[in-house]
Formats: C-alpha cells, sequence, structure tokens
C-alpha cells in the first residue's frame, strides 16, 4: 500500500492591516449670540446718532423740507446748495444725478464746481465735489462770429432739456408695491456689465458713498410707505390719544426704521449667508418681508436709475403683479395693506428700550 506523501510546509502570509487615519472634526459650534448683539449695537447706535444729527439739522432748517426741487417736483428730503452760485431749491440726490449730466446750474447756468449738503447750520455741511463736464462741449469760438450775426432773435429759452413724464400717481405706485408683497414677489435679477450699468455695493461702499446713501434713502421713504403701521395718514391703528398724537407718533417710527435700515446696509451685507440683515428687520416687517425687502432694496441700489418712478417702470418680476382690491381704495381696507402685525410694536420698543450709554 502506498504512502501518502506528508505535505510539506506552508508559508502563510499574514497581511498586516491597514488602518486608514479617521479624522474627526471638531464639533460645530454655535454662532454666539455676542456677535449678534454686537452689530445689533452697532446698527442701533449708528440709527440714534443720525436721528439725532438730522434732528439737530432740522431744528435750523424745517423751512427747507417744505419746499419743492425745481428738479423732480417733489418735497426736498436732503437740502443741497449748489456753489458757488448758492441756489438751494434742490435734493441732493437729483442736483447731483443733474450735474454728472451737465455741470451747470439748473437754474442759473453758472458752472458748479461743489454741493453743498448734509447742513446741520448755515455754515456746517459736508461737501460732494463736481466734474466739469464742459472740456468735451464745442467752445463758442469755433463759430465764425458773422454766423452769429446772421442767426433770427429767437425768444430766450431753457438751456436745460428737461422732458417731463408723467409719473404713476403715487396710490396706483403704491398699490403696486403693496401688491409685491401680497403676492411675494421677488425683483428678477439683472447682471452687472456695462450695457446694464448695474453695479454691486457693498457697506463699506454704501458708507463712503453720500449719494447711493441719499437713493437708499429715497427709495426706503416711499417703501415704508407700503406698511400700514408706518403711514401716517392711517387713521385706522388702534390706541388712545388724539390723532395728531398717533401720526406724529407713526412717524417717528418710520423715521426711527428708515434710519435703522440705512444702518444695516451700512454695517452687514444684505445677502451674507449668516442673514444677519434679514434678522435685524425681522422684528420690524416679519421674517418673509424683511427677506423681500432686503432682496429690493439691493436691486434698487445696483440700479442706475435716479429717480424711483424710473425703477419702477423698468423693474421685472417672473409674474404680472395684480393690484388686487386697489381699483376700490378704501374698501374693507384694501389699500391698507399690512404684512406684519407686530411690525409698529417692535419699532416702538425699540426705540424706549434702547440707551447708547
Amino acid at each position: 500500500m502506498a504512502k501518502l506523501a506528508r505535505p510539506g510546509p506552508r508559508l502563510i502570509v499574514i497581511a498586516r492591516p491597514t488602518f486608514i487615519p479617521l479624522v474627526i472634526a471638531p464639533p460645530q459650534l454655535p454662532i454666539s449670540m455676542d456677535d449678534d448683539d454686537a452689530t445689533k449695537s452697532k446698527v442701533l447706535q449708528t440709527t440714534l446718532a443720525e436721528i439725532n444729527a438730522r434732528a439737530g439739522a432740522d431744528a435750523d432748517s424745517n423751512h427747507l423740507a417744505e419746499e419743492c426741487c425745481v428738479i423732480c417736483l417733489d418735497f426736498i428730503t436732503d437740502a443741497a446748495q449748489a456753489s458757488p452760485c448758492r441756489h438751494s431749491s434742490f435734493d441732493f440726490i437729483c442736483l447731483a444725478s443733474w450735474l454728472q449730466q451737465r455741470s451747470s446750474c439748473p437754474l442759473c447756468n453758472t458752472e458748479v464746481s461743489e454741493i453743498h449738503y448734509a447742513f446741520t447750520d448755515s455754515s456746517t455741511y459736508k461737501t460732494y465735489p463736481v466734474t466739469s463736464t464742459t472740456k468735451s462741449a464745442a467752445t463758442p469760438s469755433s463759430v465764425p462770429p458773422q454766423q452769429h450775426r446772421s442767426v433770427p432773435h429767437r425768444p430766450s429759452r431753457p438751456r436745460r432739456q428737461y422732458t417731463h413724464i408723467p409719473n404713476p400717481a403715487p396710490d396706483d405706485a403704491l398699490a403696486r408695491r403693496r401688491a409685491v408683497y401680497a403676492q411675494n414677489l421677488y425683483s428678477l435679477h439683472v447682471g452687472s456689465n456695462r450695457i446694464s450699468r448695474y453695479r454691486d455695493f457693498t457697506p463699506q461702499s454704501l458708507s463712503a458713498s453720500p449719494l447711493l446713501q441719499s437713493r437708499a434713502r429715497t427709495w426706503i421713504r416711499r417703501e415704508l410707505r407700503v406698511f400700514a403701521f408706518l403711514h401716517p395718514t392711517d387713521n385706522t391703528e388702534e390706541g388712545d390719544g388724539t390723532q395728531g398724537g398717533r401720526t406724529r407718533g407713526r412717524g417717528d417710527n418710520a423715521e426711527f426704521l428708515l434710519e435703522y435700515i440705512i444702518a444695516v446696509l451700512k454695517t452687514v451685507d444684505v445677502q451674507g449667508a449668516a442673514g444677519q440683515a434679514e434678522e435685524l428687520l425681522k422684528e420690524f416687517l416679519g421674517r418673509e418681508h424683511a427677506r423681500l425687502f432686503l432682496h429690493e432694496v439691493r436691486a434698487w441700489l445696483r440700479s442706475p436709475f435716479a429717480r424711483v418712478e424710473d425703477w419702477d417702470r423698468n423693474v421685472q418680476y417672473a409674474v404680472p403683479v395684480v393690484k388686487v382690491g386697489e381699483e376700490r381704495r378704501g374698501r374693507r381696507g384694501g389699500d391698507r395693506y399690512t404684512p406684519y402685525r407686530d411690525g409698529r410694536r417692535g419699532v416702538e420698543e425699540a426705540r424706549r428700550r434702547y440707551n447708547p450709554d
């Protein structure tokens, strides 16, 4: 019987285990509320400082607020004076926009070298330099003298070529803006390029630009009229006291919120990933409307338009803006849109509780 061969020794190779290092990220810490509080404190300090500064200026120049701007024919909200001619029947945003196209005074055609604005008294103000536009214009000496004499005399006419385009009635414009909030519509984005003339901005660029700040105030002042709890002519609010007292209170609330929003725009990025701007506004307007408001004010500030009416005509939405019930204003409060019922209380509490010290 044949013997089975005894198996030889086997070489067993045991693979050494490979260890893959596991990197464990440190736990994500919650955002410190100290940062939010510091931001809000800074915003409120800026707000109150601006309100106090404007209150002092208004005490010396209340008559200017009642005047009408000769360029836009609306009330002057930010008085400006052309230098050296010293004509002052202008709103700053209107005069600055005018002088960018033609550096002569709209009233006397004197070459303007700078704009005086933000008056605290008759001798204290800020200065905005004006770039001359006359260098590129044709000089009168290029025309022979005899040709001047051969031209028949015609009645003098103003040199400025300003074509007045009828604007929508204020009620219609406000009705459309209320419908935008009622339908929660966001204006379509327009890219920044040479053709569109849209430009992005930052808190730093807005803080450094009086023109941008004035544009922001112009739009925000109109937009806040959408909200009934801030509208000084709305007499449907509850509460005790005279109508005049309620009107002044709502006017103060609107002015506080206007400067508060300007301070927010100067401090934080409107579209920042942390959503700080939205957080700072939600207690006044509600989260949804704060988000929409910030989107719309950014669209306005990026645009090249100097007048809110021009922006109204050009801004586009994905669907038509339907003004529901506005053809029968006054019926069932159709033109008194209040998107956030706690807004008025929030503004009044913010005004009362904040102590800059």
